[in-house]
């Protein structure tokens, strides 16, 4: 039935989107396969590109956002995908998502992007942890001795705080920093304040 089709279409949207964050085809791919394991990782990069390719997803392949509402969703315990809902899934057009010929079902709303935080503007800056204080001279520092850009550094911290979920800032910094091959020895010693 289309209308179930949808449902665990905006579901899987919904578990993948919950920070309401953009997120790259890869990490969706990781989400359906690694995290979730409702389908292989060769599953999830079709799905990935079905979902795009159907309209449920749109933007550049590093930043993927759903193109309906997905505020009103709820999975039930133990619901998951059926895996060819997510390897065929119905197509969205028009605000309304059909499958084949079949008579739409209710219109899907679309959504507005929610902006993301940069790093200097995180509520860790404002926090008791005395790390979590550096966390914008720590930025600098790792954007210079990288020579990436803040921006750059910024996003690729957040990224990490979405991915780990429960890491701090200040850690997702060290960790941009070890990526980069910088010396741990200044960080930690910058981070090991009191």
């Amino acid at each position: 039935m289309a209308s179930e089709d949808i449902e665990d279409v905006r579901r899987v949207l919904a578990i993948c989107f919950r920070d309401g964050q953009a997120l790259d085809a890869l990490d969706i791919e990781r989400i359906l396969s690694f995290d979730m394991e409702w389908i292989s990782p060769d599953e999830a990069e079709k799905a990935v590109q079905a979902l795009i390719k159907s309209g449920w997803l749109s933007g550049e392949e590093n930043a993927l956002m759903p193109t309906v509402t997905l505020d009103d969703v709820k999975s039930p315990l133990g619901w998951f995908p059926r895996p060819s809902r997510l390897l065929k899934p119905v197509s969205v057009s028009n605000g309304v998502a059909t499958k084949g010929d079949s008579v739409p079902e209710k219109p899907l709303q679309p959504i507005q992007p929610k902006p993301t935080v940069a790093a200097s503007d995180s509520q860790e800056v404002h926090s008791d942890d005395p790390r979590g204080r550096l966390t914008k001279r720590l930025t600098k520092f790792i954007a210079k001795s990288s020579q990436l850009s803040v921006d750059e550094v910024e996003r690729r911290a957040q990224r990490k705080m979405q991915a780990l979920g429960y890491a701090t800032l200040w850690m997702c910094l060290a960790l941009v920093a070890r990526e980069q091959n910088l010396s741990m020895d200044e960080i930690v010693e910058a981070l090991s304040t009191l």
